[in-house]
């Protein structure tokens, strides 16, 4: 079937934070009109949101059967592999400029250039693996900010288990966590393999003692993009 179809625009944004240029993929939907209010989803690893993912394509078929509110879509791509571990990483270098970046530059440029809603409970992080990660991390040092976060089999080291430990503001928080039961040996860039379900549950028994709107589910698959699209559909009903 033939959805009416958003449009997808690339900006140029000039991070101070980053020292950098970063180009941006916004997805409006096909009716948008500055007179509605819209929510906002930011996804790291952009690229591979609309591209694997076909979050726009998705996004097109969910408003069209009116199962999901009014919402903006911002994909934010890494350059290479280098660069997402530089930023997405919780030892990158570049990892808490990024968060930054998230938080004090990107969000008021949307509210700015959109007509956004202006609150924390109608902005969203999505991201998978290590872009989970920091999407989680940037949630939790800014609560205010970012309300919910969607999480596909994230990254999980102590940094992050401490972080979640540590937060105390869980009441303003929403997040939607999946994980694959054969993640036990995953490839990650830096060459080694790696086991992320048994993190990702502790990181789940971390979250469950906060006072956290939380859904999370183990699904029978990997941590590849076959088991990740088909998610989306959920995830994005679920939370918008």
């Amino acid at each position: 079937m033939n959805y009416p179809k958003g449009t997808i625009k690339e900006y140029s944004f000039q991070s101070t934070e980053l020292q950098e240029t970063v180009q941006l993929l916004i997805y409006l939907p096909a009716n948008f009109s500055p007179l509605y209010k819209y929510s906002l989803l930011i996804a790291q690893d952009g690229k591979d949101y609309f591209q694997l993912g076909r979050i726009g394509r998705l996004a097109d078929e969910l408003f069209f059967q009116q199962e999901i509110e009014n919402l903006i879509i911002v994909g934010v791509p890494y350059k290479n592999v280098e660069d997402r571990r530089r930023k997405y990483h919780p030892d990158g270098d570049q990892n808490q400029q990024y968060i930054r970046f998230l938080a004090h530059e990107l969000a008021p440029f949307l509210d700015q250039e959109f007509p956004t809603y202006q609150m924390g409970s109608t902005r969203a992080l999505i991201g998978d693996s290590l872009g989970a990660a920091v999407s989680l991390m940037t949630v939790l040092q800014y609560p205010h900010t970012f309300g919910k976060v969607l999480l596909q089999s994230p990254y999980v080291d102590e940094q992050v288990l401490k972080l979640v430990k540590d937060f105390k503001e869980g009441q303003l928080l929403e997040i939607y966590h999946v994980v694959g039961t054969q993640e036990t040996a995953v490839p990650t860039t830096d060459g080694k393999i790696k086991d992320f379900i048994s993190p990702n549950r502790l990181l789940a028994t971390e979250i469950k003692m906060k006072p956290i709107t939380y859904f999370y589910e183990e699904y029978n698959g990997n941590h590849t993009w076959t088991y990740w699209q088909p998610d989306l559909k959920r995830a994005l009903k679920m939370f918008f």
